[in-house]
């Protein structure tokens, strides 16, 4: 009498029967994914999806959306080199090596003077003797005077900076300006005599700001001239 095996009668019966959900030789990767969709656990799993799709459509229109306001921005304000040679002043990526103000990944450090030297930024202040380290928030500025007695340096960065510079050379404004990048750190000069003025052009960032004059300071004295431009 012959014992039937029981594994063969299971192999035979699994493949026979079409009903039978292991029967993965009778199905098709689609017609698992379509059964697979009809029951009750794919909704969260469809619905995550569905919030993932719709977050990376999101997070690609922003991108786009700012991608074409900074560069609506830069070529608003975008200067050229001969803009910032007008202006006394010299410009610095604040994240690109190697470069005179960025020696390693800790972040950058500079000497002013010896910097704006360095970089060709001519009239600047000979020493240190005062100096002012400040902050001007969105939309203010600091600035629009002149003195007669010292020559100031000035270092720049944190935010989108308008820096205005007297410039009789330039005839129909009688100055020169150049916005300087929140991602760039900037060194210039205002010689004695000459007006200078620092404006926050940016929404919401602050700009922060290094004076270095080789003189005292005397605002009650007779020896600078503020509020020079009326249109800042």
């Amino acid at each position: 009498m012959r014992i039937p095996n029981p594994r063969r009668g299971s192999f035979s019966n699994t493949q026979q029967n079409p009903d039978n959900p292991f029967n993965v030789q009778n199905l098709s990767t689609v017609s698992i994914l379509l059964n697979f969709l009809k029951r009750p656990q794919a909704f969260p799993f469809l619905l995550s999806i569905f919030v993932l799709l719709t977050w990376l459509s999101l997070r690609l229109q922003h991108s786009s959306s700012q991608f074409e306001l900074n560069k609506n921005n830069h070529e608003k304000w975008s200067s050229t080199k001969d803009d910032d040679v007008k202006a006394n002043l010299v410009r610095f990526k604040s994240d690109h090596l190697p470069s005179l103000i960025l020696k390693d990944r800790r972040g950058w450090l500079l000497n002013p003077i010896s910097l704006a030297i360095d970089a060709g930024v001519k009239g600047g202040a000979v020493s240190c003797v005062s100096l002012h380290v400040g902050e001007i928030q969105p939309g203010a500025l600091r600035g629009n005077h002149r003195h007669y007695t010292l020559n100031e340096t000035f270092v720049i960065w944190g935010a989108k900076t308008k820096f205005r510079l007297e410039n009789n050379q330039i005839d129909d404004k009688g100055y020169a300006e150049v916005i300087v990048g929140a991602d760039e750190v900037a060194i210039a000069a205002s010689p004695q005599g000459t007006a200078h003025a620092l404006v926050n052009a940016d929404l919401i960032h602050s700009t922060f700001f290094i004076g270095c004059q080789d003189g005292v300071i005397n605002n009650n004295a007779s020896t600078s001239d503020f509020n020079v431009w009326k249109d800042l």
